[in-house]
């Protein structure tokens, strides 16, 4: 059990079925707000490709990210990171809020990978978080290599302000990485 961050195909994406996942009624509400904006639709999204999907799991404590994006964000840089609740691979200038509830959250924030992006490599050079972090692909791929041991290891070689505090490396490497898998595939993301 659990709290996931996934990312969602054309099947899942484009289903009104909610008790099953779908999560048509984001996407049309999604399409209804971008047309307000004068934005095209967002339509282009492909079957997940579970070779490369990913999935990776927050389970550890997040005090140290949160004391990391207060130290280097501005209050709404600090809520494009940490309020979503799905992340497209579209450039939104604001992000979009419809009144529909999850397990998680009473309302979905989605917001645009590029702004996301954009954050994230700034936290990521606050904390000097190697290039050598895995790039996340397949199951839990961040998630393993963060808590069982591999992360420990690179860091006794390869010591940093990264390696000072390993939850707060994971997050940060984690929005990092979200980002640029949805960018990459052009998918969305969100949280299960």
């Amino acid at each position: 059990m659990g709290v996931y961050l996934i990312d969602v195909g054309a099947e899942e994406w484009l289903s009104e079925d909610a008790e099953e996942g779908g999560k048509g009624a984001i996407a049309k509400g999604l399409n209804e707000e971008l047309a307000q904006r004068g934005l095209p639709p967002y339509v282009s999204v492909p079957e997940r490709d579970f070779g490369s999907a990913f999935e990776e799991k927050l389970s550890p404590s997040m005090s140290g990210f949160d004391a990391l994006c207060r130290s280097q964000l501005t209050p709404d840089e600090r809520k494009l990171i940490g309020d979503w609740s799905v992340l497209v691979p579209i450039s939104l200038d604001e992000e979009i809020r419809l009144p529909i509830g999850s397990a998680y959250t009473d309302e979905t924030v989605i917001a645009g990978a590029p702004q996301v992006l954009a954050v994230a490599e700034r936290l990521a050079a606050a904390l000097e978080l190697p290039v050598e972090v895995p790039e996340a692909s397949g199951n839990l791929a961040l998630t393993f290599w963060f808590l069982e041991g591999e992360a420990e290891q690179f860091a006794a070689a390869r010591p940093g302000r990264w390696s000072e505090d390993l939850d707060t490396a994971f997050y940060v490497a984690l929005y990092l990485r979200a980002a640029q898998h949805s960018l990459r595939q052009g998918c969305p993301m969100t949280y299960s």
